[in-house]
Formats: C-alpha cells, structure tokens, sequence
C-alpha cells in the first residue's frame, strides 16, 4: 500500500484550497472568431442529395433562373416526352453541377482576392469549381450540344387529330347584287 503524501494528510484526500485562485475552476477559454468566411458548398450538396432540386428555393431569382434553364435544356432535348430516362437522370446531374458552379461563382466573386498571400497560392475551392466545371461540360457534351426538334406526329395521330376537330361550316355568300 502507498504512503499519503504529505499534502494529502493522513486521511488520503487532498487538503482544501486556500487561495481563492486556486480554488476558482478553470474557466474554458473562447475560441478566436474565424478571420475567414465559408462558402457553403458542403451544405448545399448535402441538402440538394438528400431533397433533391427541391431544396432550391423557387422564390429567389437565381432559383426561377435554374428552374428555367432545366426547362430551356428539355426543350433543346426535344421536350419532356422525348427525353428517355436516362437522359432526364443527366439532365438533373447538369442541373445539379451548374447549381454548385453558380454558388461557388458568386461567393468567389464576393472574395478580396483569389489569392493566399501567405502562402502564394489560389483558393482551394477555386480548384473545386473548375473541377465542378469541367465535369459539367463533360455532361453537357454527353447530351449533345445540337438542339433537337420534337418527334413529328405519325399519320395515324394527324388523322386522330383531324377527326377530333370539328368540320367548318362553309359559309356561303349570296352573289352580289346585279346593277
């Protein structure tokens, strides 16, 4: 068995502080706020994966803007009714990635400088935006970069159509009058 120490005392529990230092409990220090300012990126992928687009908030301009480009893109595409499924999947990939590209474009934009000073070098995320970038031009090419017209109506749909309509009266005009 060990011996207390002398300033344990003979009962083996430490003496009680004596000074008012000492006897405060060391209060947590604050931490630094962050000189620097995030851009979101993470967050917005995390919630656009798990809600999908709609997680775009259809009442700001830049998302109308989205939404309308998507729209634009399918009726390139051919329209909604002749774009397969697999095609709709990269659409939505397309939409997706310009969504990031966008949002990493206006908070570089709102930085001082691109550039570290300390350490003589760009932004990381400005390296993340090019990749974003390049992997949407990559999607793009994947659906074409030609505009598709709409598949034409087959005979038997033009003649469906036809019989739908109802016939015009031909309306009949009296001769005109003799002088």
């Amino acid at each position: 068995m060990t011996e207390p120490s002398e300033a344990e005392g003979s009962t083996g529990v430490p003496p009680e502080p004596t000074d008012a230092a000492e006897a405060a409990p060391s209060l947590p220090r604050m931490k630094a706020r962050r000189t620097y300012s995030r851009h979101g990126l993470r967050a917005l992928m995390a919630r656009v994966k798990v809600r999908g687009l709609g997680a775009i908030d259809r009442r700001t301009a830049a998302g109308r803007a989205l939404v309308a480009w998507r729209a634009e893109l399918l009726a390139d595409l051919g329209g909604e009714a002749a774009v397969s499924a697999q095609r709709r999947a990269l659409v939505d990939l397309v939409v997706r990635t310009k969504l990031y590209v966008d949002s990493l474009d206006a908070w570089l934009v709102s930085q001082p400088s691109l550039v570290l000073t300390r350490r003589r070098a760009v932004l990381p995320v400005l390296r993340e935006r090019q990749q974003l970038a390049d992997s949407l031009a990559r999607l793009l090419g994947q659906l074409g970069l030609d505009r598709r017209e709409p598949p034409s109506k087959s005979i038997e749909e033009l003649l469906a159509e036809a019989e739908d309509q109802p016939q015009a009266e031909e309306v009949r005009h009296a001769p005109p009058p003799a002088a």
